[in-house]
């Protein structure tokens, strides 16, 4: 069965307009832990950085996100608090059941806002949208796709 909002998709304006979708089917819990795992990691005193690398996941509650590379800033005052996550190369963002792949993201863990760009699929059961760039709000569970958006979706059931 078409979610909603997928086949609000079909109805709207223009092809590079920004389309609202659903995200997650659920709303992710943005004060939960983040876990990281990685084959290597470097960190820079200096600048309050940490770099993981290769077969990188992240996971926060029922969200998971991976990468080839994911550099994580911490909030001021030392390394207690993530402020923010930047994942690159074949990035993939998964809540529930919708998945996401990008070139990059941009994880604002203060504001549970994930930003992909580059090539943004997303694939919701059977249902795939593209465009450029994808917004999600993880504690609401919604998404803003922009660019050329295109999408293909399945009639009849899952």
């Amino acid at each position: 069965m078409l979610r909603p909002l997928m086949i609000a998709l079909l109805l709207s304006a223009g092809p590079a307009a920004a389309q609202n979708v659903a995200f997650g089917g659920m709303r992710a819990d943005t004060s939960a832990p983040v876990e990281v795992s990685a084959d290597n990691l470097s960190v820079d005193q200096s600048d309050g950085s940490a770099v993981f690398s290769g077969n990188v996941v992240i996971g926060q509650g029922e969200m998971r996100l991976a990468a080839e590379r994911v550099t994580v800033i911490y909030a001021e005052g030392g390394q207690d608090r993530i402020k923010a996550l930047k994942a690159e190369g074949a990035v993939t963002l998964v809540s529930g059941t919708d998945a996401a792949e990008a070139a990059e993201a941009d994880y604002d863990v203060e504001s549970g806002i994930v930003v992909l760009s580059g090539d943004v699929v997303l694939t919701q059961g059977r249902n795939v949208l593209t465009g450029d760039r994808m917004r999600v709000d993880i504690g609401a569970g919604t998404a803003q796709v922009e660019g050329r958006v295109r999408s293909v979706l399945q009639p009849g059931g899952n």
